[in-house]
């Protein structure tokens, strides 16, 4: 049968860092995913109204958007919501 006891050379689980990468791990994937629909979007006027010089600068803003979410917990996926939000207004208004 198994032996379920706890042995002298495994540590105990640290819980305190295992919430702390979760937390992490949550927020990257919450700025990469605003970040990529915003690249979606600017791809999207790129190629569905030819303003490809409109998609260029609002790709870069995702990419710089999504550098700030990404260094400033506090701020997060906002960020690159901007560059998601100006890309939608170019879909609609060009």
């Amino acid at each position: 049968m198994a032996d379920h006891a706890q042995h002298a050379d495994i540590p105990a689980m640290d819980y305190n860092e295992h919430e702390r990468t979760y937390t992490g791990f949550v927020h990257f994937a919450e700025v990469g995913t605003v970040a990529c629909l915003a690249i979606v979007a600017a791809l999207a006027v790129g190629g569905t109204k030819h303003a490809w010089g409109t998609a260029l600068i609002g790709t870069l803003l995702a990419v710089v958007g999504t550098g700030v979410g990404i260094a400033a917990p506090s701020i997060s996926w906002r960020a690159p919501l901007v560059a998601l939000v100006l890309m939608l207004l170019a879909l609609l208004l060009l």
